[in-house]
């Protein structure tokens, strides 16, 4: 009989508009957190649809699991606190993956591209949350962990604790952390950087909790006061209609594929990063970055390059 277990993202529910209310209270006498009501609307309309959508798919992901972990589990690790606290940094290691990919992969790219869609950065973002991951490959990521012979309930509920925590991060009302903090932890200041879109932070800092993968995964880049952090996608949407805000990136996919000249490229509208074109008339973050990198290394050659020796005045 499948173990039962707490729903900790139900109980956290009061605690999430505790927060939101007493940040929009603190940025509007500080300055510090920035609000936009119909941004906001939409956010908090995009996180009751995704707990509608979840709701409504949980079952075959529960027995799918359930069937997975039953018939094919190396070990049975049963359910003793060393096997939560395994199962919390596993789970975590393949939250990094799934986001990573979430970010480099077209496919699972029109799921996650939700989260990333408004231009403000508070509490309410962190609400604002995918309908469609569902029809990603992302789950394939938490097979290993069932293969591994931890029982699905736990991983539901440590994944469920794993999205508490990424609540907090999602504030500018919150500078830095105790460097100690800051060394291990996910925090505002990193999470601020992933969801900015200066070409200086494309695509980095995917970590959950542990911001440890990002630095051993090479996807570190800290925060840089002489950079702050610009917020919203590459290309904003325009729009705050949570119907558009939820599909516009499937349906750009359904037209590249529709148009698409060879069976090559339909899969690579898919599998490819985001912004991948045949022809290179649309651009991915890669050349985007590079881009910046260009232009930055110029600057600097410019401003290296010794100054022209002035002509000699002629005598009066």
């Amino acid at each position: 009989m499948p173990l039962e277990l707490a729903k900790p993202t139900e109980l956290a529910v009061p605690a999430f508009v505790l927060f939101v209310l007493v940040e929009m209270i603190y940025g509007w006498r500080t300055g510090r957190a920035k609000f936009e009501g119909k941004d906001a609307l939409t956010s908090l309309t995009m996180g009751l649809g995704s707990t509608v959508s979840g709701a409504l798919t949980a079952g075959l992901f529960f027995v799918l699991s359930y069937w997975i972990w039953e018939n094919f589990r190396i070990f049975d690790l049963g359910a003793g606190v060393w096997v939560f606290v395994l199962a919390f940094v596993l789970d975590d290691f393949a939250y990094y993956w799934v986001h990573r990919f979430g970010h480099r992969m077209r496919w699972m790219w029109a799921a996650h591209v939700i989260h990333h869609s408004s231009q403000h950065y508070n509490l309410t973002t962190a609400l604002r949350q995918t309908w469609t991951g569902q029809f990603t490959p992302g789950f394939l990521f938490k097979v290993p962990l069932f293969l591994l012979g931890i029982e699905p309930a736990i991983v539901f509920f440590v994944a469920a604790l794993n999205l508490i925590y990424q609540f907090w991060i999602h504030t500018e009302a919150i500078g830095r952390m105790p460097r100690w903090f800051e060394a291990v932890m996910n925090t505002p200041s990193h999470h601020r950087v992933h969801h900015a879109n200066n070409p200086k932070y494309l695509d980095a800092n995917y970590a959950g909790v542990f911001i440890i993968w990002d630095k051993m995964f090479g996807s570190f880049i800290p925060e840089d006061k002489d950079e702050p952090c610009r917020y919203g996608l590459v290309r904003d949407l325009g729009t705050f209609n949570p119907l558009r805000v939820a599909t516009h990136e499937w349906v750009g996919i359904f037209r590249d594929i529709w148009h698409a000249r060879s069976w090559k490229h339909r899969a690579l509208y898919l599998l490819a990063p985001p912004g991948w074109t045949p022809d290179g008339s649309r651009k991915t973050s890669d050349m985007i970055r590079a881009e910046w990198l260009a232009r930055q290394g110029k600057i600097a050659h410019d401003a290296e390059k010794p100054e022209a020796p002035t002509a000699p005045q002629a005598a009066e």
